[in-house]
């Protein structure tokens, strides 16, 4: 029976980039696989993944009523391999539960990368859903910007690089606008928890 995968952690721990290693071996083998990225907000995405190191792939953009089972049953083949994943955050809870029927229903592998926290310290609800059904949890590990930690949480920051705690969950932004911290840092830093 295929496994549903989730690959967790804060910012920079390399999700995108362990991601686009799992698919070049696929491919290397010559073994096709599916890759999907949610779009968000109505946010003009490109349908790339990308790593921070420099490496990208081409993947299918899913908006909130995206059929991830239904899509993937229609483009079945004997040659599909493996359903992957990036952003997994942003998925919604009935797409989760899409993405578990392919692995239960097709026998497909199917693994999700993303955060597992937001800036507050909450859950997304794709990351909530995730961790509630997923048969194998990883956490990929990076160390907090402040000590040597690992770090757990991301915090948010202004134009200024001043911390936020309220405004929008998602806002789409980089190592200028996002730090990941060890929960004490996080703690000290937001006053959240």
């Amino acid at each position: 029976m295929a496994k549903f995968h989730f690959f967790y952690s804060t910012m920079n721990a390399g999700k995108s980039t362990a991601l686009l290693q799992t698919n070049h071996n696929f491919e290397e083998n010559n073994l096709k696989t599916l890759l999907f990225l949610p779009s968000v907000n109505n946010i003009k995405n490109k349908s790339i993944i990308k790593s921070r190191i420099g490496i990208k792939k081409e993947a299918i953009l899913a908006n909130k009523l995206f059929n991830f089972y239904d899509y993937t049953k229609l483009n079945i083949s004997t040659n599909l391999k493996c359903v992957l994943i990036d952003e997994a955050q942003f998925l919604t809870k009935n797409q989760v539960n899409q993405l578990s029927k392919i692995a239960d229903n097709l026998n497909i592998p199917v693994m999700c990368y993303g955060l597992r926290t937001d800036f507050r310290g909450k859950l997304f609800e794709g990351s909530k859903m995730l961790l509630s059904i997923a048969d194998n949890l990883h956490e990929l590990k990076t160390i907090c910007t402040m000590c040597t930690k690992k770090a757990t949480m991301v915090v948010r920051l202004d134009k200024n690089g001043i911390v936020e705690t309220k405004g929008d969950i998602i806002r789409l932004g980089g190592d200028d606008m996002y730090k990941s911290v060890c929960r004490k840092h996080f703690r000290k830093l937001t006053n959240l928890i």
